[in-house]
């Protein structure tokens, strides 16, 4: 095989402006890419190996392409990702050499793991024997399979297709996956980083399972139950049956689904409102917060600053318990930046993005 110069990947973080909670229950989401990324500089070796650096991380890895890789933690994730690309039939003859940096806020909400694996996973392609240049769905596949399916985690899918496809999606899962970018630009948007370490698995397993548990136990006590149709009445009438605790999340899942379709159709309008889509996302907010319990008091004091700033709405961004939120703030977007950071985050203006891209 000739060698190859030098390749360079990158791909955007995310932000979930509609649908937080919902794409592993498969019920529709509305991702947007944004404006910081994640690159990988590669080149190949002689050596059968993997050599990568992580400057921002302060660490690195290497390791060798001879057998299948063992994995050292439930998150390895640049070894999951040569183990599933060779699983699907990339081989590599010769060695990676590697460099990792990027802006995207690590373990905040921001998607700077699916970026990552995404961006790997191009850079892979490109520099394996066949020499393939993965399509951006492709990138997404093999990324999900080898953050969330290779290690039994509990994210869902939005992630990495939200990165790797870039712009606005609106991503339904039933009953088959169906992904649409929207012919959409919005204004800009602040992200503010909380600084709050967050517990990503232990909250998605809280939420995920208590709510797909109860939908399986209603959906056998009750044919014709389901989360894609289910009203604030159906939970009502079933009320008698459940705890307290069930009644609010199964309430909080109606109501976020209603509001992402609500969404949905301002998007999709000829003329979105743009102060409507702030609105819509301050009551997002509000169920995040006061029913599904994933915000923290410091994240809601920097949301309640960006809008008093002049911001048209906010919300918690990813998993909660800590990490980002962001703001609709289209007007004065550096004045609202800096009413986030006087709250005690860090901040950054942020637009829509294009998705994974060699450059």
């Amino acid at each position: 095989m000739q060698a190859m110069s030098n390749v360079r990947f990158s791909t955007p973080g995310r932000v979930c402006l509609f649908g937080e909670h919902q794409d592993y229950l498969h019920l529709p989401v509305i991702p947007s890419a944004i404006s910081l990324r994640i690159a990988i500089d590669a080149r190949h070796t002689d050596e059968r190996t993997v050599h990568i650096d992580l400057p921002d991380m302060q660490s690195g890895d290497r390791f060798s392409l001879d057998g299948p890789l063992e994995y050292r933690n439930d998150r390895d994730y640049l070894r999951s990702g040569v183990n599933v690309i060779r699983r699907h039939g990339f081989t590599f003859s010769k060695g990676v050499r590697a460099w990792m940096e990027g802006k995207i806020p690590i373990n905040a909400g921001t998607s700077s793991s699916s970026a990552m694996l995404v961006t790997w996973i191009a850079v892979l392609g490109r520099l394996s024997d066949q020499e393939q240049m993965l399509s951006p769905e492709e990138c997404a596949r093999l990324a999900h399979e080898a953050e969330v399916i290779e290690f039994g985690e509990p994210g869902g899918q939005m992630d990495h297709y939200a990165t790797a496809l870039g712009g606005i999606l609106t991503i339904d899962f039933a009953p088959a996956l169906h992904i649409e970018k929207l012919p959409l630009t919005l204004g800009t948007f602040v992200l503010g980083n909380s600084r709050e370490p967050k517990d990503t698995k232990g909250i998605l397993a809280r939420v995920k399972n208590q709510v797909v548990t109860l939908s399986h136990v209603l959906e056998r006590r009750h044919p014709g139950f389901s989360l894609h149709t289910a009203t604030a009445g159906t939970i009502a009438d079933l009320a008698p049956e459940l705890n307290a605790e069930q009644v609010t999340l199964l309430q909080g899942t109606v109501r976020n689904r209603q509001l992402t379709h609500d969404a949905r159709q301002i998007l999709t309008s000829p003329s979105p409102d743009h102060r409507q889509i702030g609105a819509l996302l301050t009551e997002h907010q509000a169920v995040l917060r006061d029913v599904l319990r994933i915000s923290t008091p410091k994240i809601d004091r920097m949301i309640a600053a960006a809008n008093a700033a002049g911001a048209y709405g906010g919300k918690i961004n990813g998993s909660g318990g800590g990490g980002c939120m962001f703001a609709y703030a289209p007007d004065g977007p550096e004045r609202v930046a800096q009413a986030v950071r006087d709250a005690g985050g860090d901040a950054w203006v942020v637009s829509m993005a294009e998705g994974v891209r060699a450059e």
